[in-house]
Order: structure tokens, then C-alpha cells, then sequence
């Protein structure tokens, strides 16, 4: 049986470059997924985009490419990733640029197309799944509104001979999963092996989260070298076998637990887990360690995929504005208290137009509030934070201003001041039928 190696270089789009190259290197893989793009993240960059037509792809494409091209090219393996986020024909364009300095000409660079629904979601004025609304009540707030693509494209992508494909929007485990569509020729409704391969995806998206990282709590949950953490390999039969594993002597540890983990991670229903080419079914799932650092897992079944996508819509939802200063030594609490109630005044005085504030010690009773904080010692040392929500700049430049007075205003010995007034990019979400996205494969050098 074939069985086929995935390695996970990335599980959002900041995250460490070094053990991708290590997974290239010594992971004897077959393909490396990068997996970049959160919700916010691909809003941000059309923001970016509408700023500059040849931007909106992930910040660490260049610095990524450049440490893995080499490798992967002289190895043969394939990179899939969603780094392309609000414009992966640039992002296609610009690797193939990386490749050409590199003395990598006849690489062959895919960018899959076709997310940005925003049209036919203005046109269809589709209601908004987390609160009471619709598309066009979001008016010209509106940013971006980009569909969850599928395997399908990326898959024919790497049929077509692309040794890199670059996507915007898509499913995280659809990712994944075309590289096994593509190795082993599943059919598109073959659902039991396409949920199968999702659990895989699933599972290796978040890379170092599977492997320690995210898991690890000291004294309870404790994972060796997390300063070395590996990221996951999965291990792939064409029959959807699964086995999750890393390089040997990285940092971090695969267990049963780590999976387990993993496995429950943003699901809601185990038994319908929507994605845009299966409905997944995670409730018979089994997890099994075979050997140290090596989980057998088994058990994903799929049933007909939805008639629509998720499509992930960006709007500018209002303004922040923000103030912190600290305060240490004898006192520090009753002074960081009395800070608080100083810019809670003074705001009023002042007349700053807030719809919501926040009026916070950092690590007194930010997190769980003041009830809990009451049981507490106390600290030698206090941060105060000031937060606004205001429907304009202005109103949001006020409020950090009035914790920078603090300064010379009282009381005694603040110091560390910080302030920022930005807007707030939220996101939301809406169901599209399915044929209104329509995906595309543009293929750049090689």
C-alpha cells in the first residue's frame, strides 16, 4: 500500500520558521503544508491590498520560500499553502521571483483563485450567522468577504505538475487533504476516505500545537525541549491510514493525549464537521500509540458534502483606543486603583464618546474580574490598562491621551506609558451557495 508523508511548516501566520526547514531537511516528506491564514488575518490583508495592488499576501512568504525552496526543490517536494490570503497571484508571482534569485527557474507555481465572493454576497444580501443582520446592513464597512475553497482545486493544481501551490481562502484541512486526492486519486464523493483525510487534515493544521506546544502545562501536561518543538508528520495510506509522528530528536512529543486534543479543536458537532468537501463524522474516531512519538489514528467516516460554503466576511466594526501605564512597589495596587478611577472621571468630564470601556489591573483582575482578584495577595507591581470602543478615531485618541496625563497628573511614580488608537477589523460569517464560487488554477513559471 502507498502511503505518503505530510509535514506541517506552519499553523498560523507568524509562526516559526526553523522547523519547517527541519521537516524538509530530515522529515523525508512528500509535501510540506503551510497553514497561515485566520479569519481576521485574510481581512486585513485586503485592507492591505486596497492599499497596494501588488500586496495582501502573508508578510512571511519571502522569508519562508527562501529557507525552503532550496531543500524542497532538490528533494521533490511539493509545498501547498494558504499564504496567497487576500491575493495569491501576487504571492504566486513573487515566489516565482524568490525562485528565479535562487537559481530555481523551472519551478512551477500555482495560485488557486476564485474565494473573493464579495459580489455575490452583496448580491444575494445573505444573513449573518452570529448575530441579527445582513450583508448590507454592513454598508460600505464592508472590507472582504472570502469563501472556504476546497481540495478539489488545489488538488488539480498539483495534477497539473505545480511543484508549489499557493491558495487564499480555503479550508485548513482541505489543504491537507488535496495532497491525498492528488497521490491516491480519490473520488470527489468518495466520502468515508474524504472524511478520513480531514481527520488528517485536522489534525496537522495547527502543526506545534499536536506536538506539545499548545498542550503543554508544567506540572500537569509537561512536554521535553519546547524551545526545539518539532511540528507533525502525518503519515498517509490510500487507504486513509493514519499515523502522526515527528523528526526524530526534535523537541515536543506526540501521544495519544496531544491528539486527542487536537482532534476536538473547533469541532461543535463531532458528527458534522462541515467542510466544503465532506461533512465530516469524528464520533468513531480512534486514537492508539504505537511507539514513542508515533499515534495510529483511525475511525473517520464522511457523509455528503454541504450545498454551501462558509464565507468569511471582514467589516471595520469600530475604533479602539487604549492607554497602560504601571506602577510598582509599596502601594502599587492602591495607586494602580486610584489611577482607574481618575481616567474613569476624567472621560466623563471630558464627555469621550464610548459605546463599551474596560478599566483594568494586568494581572490583578483583567482576565476573571474583581471578585476572583479579591482572594488574591497582594502584587508588588500593577499594570493599568484603559479600553475604549468608539465609532471614530478621534473619540479613540482621546482615551490614551487621558492615561498619558497620568504621567504628571497623579498619582505618584507611573511610568511605561503606552497608548494606540486603531480601527477594529472583525469578522463574520455567512452561507453561499456552493456554484457561486468558482475556482480557478493559474499557473506562473516553470
Amino acid at each position: 500500500m502507498r502511503t505518503i508523508r505530510i509535514g506541517s511548516g506552519a499553523g498560523y501566520s507568524g509562526d516559526r520558521i526553523e522547523p519547517a526547514v527541519e521537516l524538509a531537511e530530515k522529515g523525508d516528506i512528500h509535501y510540506l503544508v503551510f497553514e497561515c491564514l485566520g479569519e481576521r488575518t485574510v481581512a486585513l490583508a485586503q485592507q492591505s491590498r486596497m492599499k497596494n495592488p501588488d500586496s495582501g499576501y502573508d508578510p512571511l512568504l519571502e522569508e519562508r520560500m527562501r529557507a525552503v525552496l532550496p531543500i524542497c526543490a532538490s528533494k521533490g517536494i511539493k509545498i501547498v499553502t494558504n499564504m496567497g490570503a487576500a491575493n495569491p497571484l501576487a504571492a504566486a508571482r513573487k515566489t516565482a521571483e524568490i525562485a528565479r534569485s535562487l537559481g530555481l527557474p523551472s519551478l512551477k507555481i500555482a495560485a488557486v483563485i476564485g474565494d473573493e465572493v464579495l459580489d455575490a454576497c452583496k448580491d444575494g444580501d445573505l444573513p449573518i450567522m452570529e448575530f441579527d443582520g445582513s450583508i448590507k446592513q454592513l454598508g460600505n464597512r464592508l472590507l472582504s468577504a472570502n469563501a472556504y475553497l476546497g481540495a478539489e482545486p488545489i488538488a488539480q493544481a498539483l495534477t497539473g505538475g505545480a511543484d508549489i501551490v499557493i491558495t487564499g481562502r480555503a479550508s485548513d484541512p482541505a489543504l491537507f487533504l488535496a495532497t491525498m486526492i492528488h497521490a491516491f486519486g480519490w473520488a470527489m464523493d468518495d466520502w468515508n476516505l474524504l472524511g478520513q483525510g480531514t481527520v488528517a487534515g485536522h489534525l496537522l493544521e495547527c502543526a506545534g500545537q499536536i506536538t506539545g506546544g499548545y498542550f503543554a502545562d508544567p506540572g500537569y501536561k509537561n512536554i521535553p525541549d519546547l524551545a526545539r518543538l518539532g511540528f507533525p508528520i502525518g503519515e498517509v495510506g490510500e487507504d486513509g491510514a493514519l499515523v502522526i509522528t515527528k523528526v526524530a530528536g526534535s523537541g515536543g512529543a506526540v501521544t495519544a493525549q496531544t491528539c486527542k486534543e487536537q482532534l476536538l479543536y473547533e469541532v461543535h458537532d463531532p458528527t458534522r464537521y462541515l467542510q466544503p468537501d465532506v461533512t465530516a463524522d469524528f464520533s468513531q474516531v480512534r486514537v492508539e500509540e504505537i511507539a514513542r512519538d508515533r499515534v495510529r489514528v483511525s475511525g473517520g467516516r464522511g457523509t455528503e458534502r454541504p450545498a454551501t460554503l462558509k464565507v468569511s466576511v471582514g467589516y471595520v466594526d469600530s475604533y479602539i483606543g487604549e492607554g497602560q501605564i504601571s506602577y510598582a512597589g509599596p502601594g502599587s495596587l492602591a495607586r494602580g486603583r486610584l489611577a482607574l478611577e481618575i481616567v474613569r472621571e476624567r472621560l466623563k468630564l471630558t464627555g469621550v464618546a464610548a459605546s463599551e470601556l474596560r478599566f483594568d489591573l494586568i494581572g490583578v483582575d483583567a482576565l476573571h474580574g474583581a471578585n476572583l482578584a479579591a482572594r488574591g495577595n497582594e502584587p508588588y507591581e500593577v499594570r493599568v490598562r484603559v479600553a475604549g470602543r468608539t465609532e471614530n478615531l478621534r473619540e479613540a485618541v482621546r482615551i490614551g491621551n487621558e492615561v498619558e496625563t497620568l504621567y504628571t497628573n497623579g498619582p505618584a511614580a507611573g511610568g511605561g506609558v503606552f497608548k494606540s488608537a486603531r480601527d477594529v477589523v472583525a469578522v463574520a460569517s455567512v452561507l453561499l451557495p456552493r456554484e457561486l464560487a468558482r475556482p480557478q488554477v493559474h499557473f506562473v513559471g516553470g
